[in-house]
């Protein structure tokens, strides 16, 4: 039995949330669902294939369980220094003490002996450089590297665990972007059809390629996105941006470090920018509410970063540990979506409208959706009801910031999924219709279904002519039966 769909929040914000050691049963996905979470990442970096196995049939169990479209997103490690695995999972580092980084691989790693999987790092460090643990938390100075080991003392401790990423600004890592590691979870994200893929470390558009290459030939279509948090990449946004339809993420742990802190904002604004100029998605990711890893509360300047996001024009936040293995998963997704309802409210719907997104007199679709955002604010539209079998016009919708709910039906499950981490849009899944009167009819059907309409409102309904072949064509204002 379908289960009957609920009243779709106001709330356009998307939440992704991190599964880990602290979400991943199957009670706590119900509660992040219930509590607002839209999609889910899988951080590949930790954890075996068999446990990303095993949590994708949990959140694939209970969306269904609850009506829900809900985004997989499977996030692939690219070429991060990391650390090896620790005793006990995790060591705490203090303020003043000594420790070695080493590359040998013969385990035994404790509070004064780290593993680091780069064996070119005695040779790439010098005294008195830093390297950073725990995305910048924890800070070390070199004493003295020998060529085969690395002594540093502590200058900022804190706790650090298995596979955390190591950072060393101003260093040049030749290590590939897409590595066997990375092709393997590429396969596994097509043998469990997820729905989406980040691409960490990106440094121009060509790194991408290797993936879709790989993608090409197991016959899988999963949209990646490019993981900005290289100097490399921010430089290059505009080229990297316009190479993947499926965004970016502002991914701020390493771009904060590899970069001029105080010089974070301004990238970040100028990227969300960008990615609206060319009618990508963006996420903002990294610490956003790292408070509450310990805290049920966050701080006032989180919720003023997680606002700022917004106005942005993000648009999905993502949690980190503060879902995967902080103390308080659901709270904090709950706090996001109060953080969202909030600074909704004061969006600048009208001037994203007319022109966030940059104009292309060639693109058929994309003013067919520009003008039927216009219209259903100017027409006081209950809802945009979009017809779409890979997303493409629900993504151009949503770039324009309507301010009405917008309602994407594809007879693909995998893309309804994906229309879920889109401003604004609620994906649903219904068989194609014959014809378009039988399409005016389903879309009104739909939209009372599934809540963003009641009978005798109005709607816009965006959908094309076959024949025509010029793709999305077409803009009717319907009245709901």
């Amino acid at each position: 039995m379908t289960p009957t769909p609920k009243r779709p929040s106001p709330r356009k914000t998307k939440i992704l949330a991190t599964l880990g050691p602290a979400s991943r049963d199957e009670e706590t996905i119900e509660r992040l669902i219930r509590a607002g979470a839209n999609g889910f990442r899988l951080n590949f970096s930790h954890g075996s294939q068999e446990e990303h196995a095993e949590t994708v049939r949990r959140v694939r169990e209970v969306s269904a369980r609850l009506g829900e479209q809900i985004a997989i997103l499977g996030d692939l490690p690219g070429p991060k220094l990391r650390l090896e695995e620790l005793e006990g999972g995790a060591v705490d580092l203090l303020t003043d003490q000594e420790l070695v980084l080493t590359t040998a691989t013969n385990g035994g790693s404790s509070a004064g002996r780290l593993g680091v999987s780069w064996p070119e790092l005695p040779g790439a460090v010098a005294e008195g450089d830093h390297v950073f643990l725990a995305d910048g938390r924890i800070r070390l100075r070199v004493l003295e590297s020998d060529g085969a080991e690395v002594r540093c003392r502590v200058e900022v401790g804190g706790r650090v665990a298995s596979r955390q990423g190591v950072n060393l600004p101003r260093v040049r890592t030749e290590l590939p972007v897409v590595g066997e590691r990375d092709l393997e979870f590429v396969e596994f994200a097509a043998r469990h059809e997820l729905d989406l893929l980040a691409l960490s470390f990106v440094r121009t558009a060509a790194d991408l390629d290797p993936i879709y290459e790989r993608l090409a030939e197991l016959g899988a279509d999963i949209p990646v996105i490019a993981k900005i948090e290289k100097p490399e990449a921010a430089e290059r946004a505009e080229e990297i941006i316009k190479a993947t339809v499926a965004g970016i993420m502002v991914a701020r742990g390493d771009l904060g470090i590899e970069l001029p802190l105080a010089s974070l904002p301004v990238i970040q604004k100028r990227l969300l920018a960008l990615a609206g100029r060319h009618a990508r998605p963006a996420i903002t990711a990294t610490q956003m509410l790292a408070s509450m890893v310990n805290s049920p509360r966050p701080t006032r300047a989180e919720v003023s970063d997680v606002a700022n996001a917004i106005h942005q024009g993000t648009d999905v936040v993502m949690l980190s540990e503060e879902t995967a293995i902080g103390d308080y998963p659901v709270e904090a997704v709950e706090a996001m979506v109060a953080i969202a309802d909030a600074a909704e409210e004061d969006l600048p719907y009208r001037e994203w409208t007319a022109f966030r997104v940059a104009p292309d007199p060639d693109d058929v679709a994309g003013t067919v959706a520009q003008a039927a955002v216009a219209a259903a604010e100017r027409l006081g539209l209950a809802a945009i009801v979009v017809p779409t079998e890979s997303g493409r016009t629900a993504r151009l919708v949503s770039a324009h910031r309507p301010h009405v709910p917008v309602l994407a039906i594809s007879p693909h499950a995998r893309t309804a999924r994906r229309m879920s981490m889109l401003f604004g849009v609620q994906g649903a899944v219904a068989p194609n219709a014959e014809g378009v009167l039988d399409l005016l009819d389903q879309c009104a059907g739909l939209a009372r279904e599934h809540g963003v309409a009641e009978s005798g409102d109005l709607i816009g309904i965006i959908a094309g002519a076959p024949s025509q072949k010029l793709g999305t064509n077409l803009f009717e204002v319907h009245r709901v039966p």
